[in-house]
């Protein structure tokens, strides 16, 4: 199992948010995904060990797109035991919300967690390719500027495990969504989400030193990890969870 003191925040010995992201061995956590039928015990006891409610859990509806919902402490449960109570069309969440965990689920795309220590305040973001194409992360801390006055240079930043360039090849379209994103080898064409996602929270305003990344690949790593683009319709998914204290 892999939480804080494994997850990219582990140098800020912060002990004011708490937030982690499970492997496989931890099994599958969705609802819809894989095999569900052990996903509630399994979000119980990965989340007793980051001391989370799992019945607190905010859980998405996630749809690849770029919507932002500001979560308050009257969303806490939504999703968390049953998929069609979880909020709609939302691919990412922030909450200056003590005690209220949000989670977005993956299995090859990036988690991005987002931590402003000084409002505080959190946010969680599922980004996949449709998603950082739109700029979600860009999106995720503009409204932590506008709903919590949050300074993008005082912010921190954290990706989880995903697809990355060794093994995430695309179409030649990509060249026109992402110009600075993608890695050409032997004629083929790799997509680095981590890369794309960092620079677009650079532009936004944090400063480079202040975003740590898993560095896991999941299609590498699937001994380790769940990836879709390896499993397809069999595959599980992971938790990637934040919290403030």
């Amino acid at each position: 199992m892999l939480k804080l003191a494994h997850s990219p925040f582990e140098s800020l010995n912060e002990s004011g948010v708490t937030c982690g992201f499970s492997n496989r061995d931890c099994g599958n956590m969705s609802l819809s995904y894989g095999d569900t039928k052990g996903a509630l015990e399994n979000r119980r006891n990965f989340l007793n060990a980051l001391n989370i409610d799992y019945q607190d859990l905010v859980c998405a509806k996630q749809v690849h797109g770029n919507n932002v919902q500001c979560i308050s402490n009257s969303d806490k449960g939504r999703g968390s035991l049953d998929y069609e109570s979880a909020i709609p069309d939302t691919d990412a969440f922030i909450t200056d919300a003590r005690n209220v965990p949000l989670a977005i689920f993956t299995a090859d795309c990036l988690s991005v967690f987002l931590y402003d220590p000084y409002r505080p305040a959190i946010g969680m973001v599922h980004a996949g390719w449709r998603s950082s194409k739109e700029n979600i992360a860009s999106c995720a801390v503009k409204l932590m500027q506008s709903k919590f006055n949050s300074d993008p240079a005082k912010m921190y930043a954290g990706f989880g495990p995903s697809i990355r360039e060794c093994c995430y090849e695309v179409a030649l379209e990509f060249k026109d969504y992402f110009p600075q994103g993608l890695v050409k080898r032997s004629g083929r064409f790799y997509l680095d989400l981590a890369a794309v996602n960092k620079k677009q929270l650079i532009s936004s305003g944090l400063r480079e030193e202040n975003i740590f990344d898993a560095g896991t690949c999941t299609y590498c790593s699937l001994q380790d990890f769940f990836s879709f683009r390896r499993e397809k319709d069999a595959s599980g998914r992971i938790i990637s969870v934040i919290m403030l204290r």
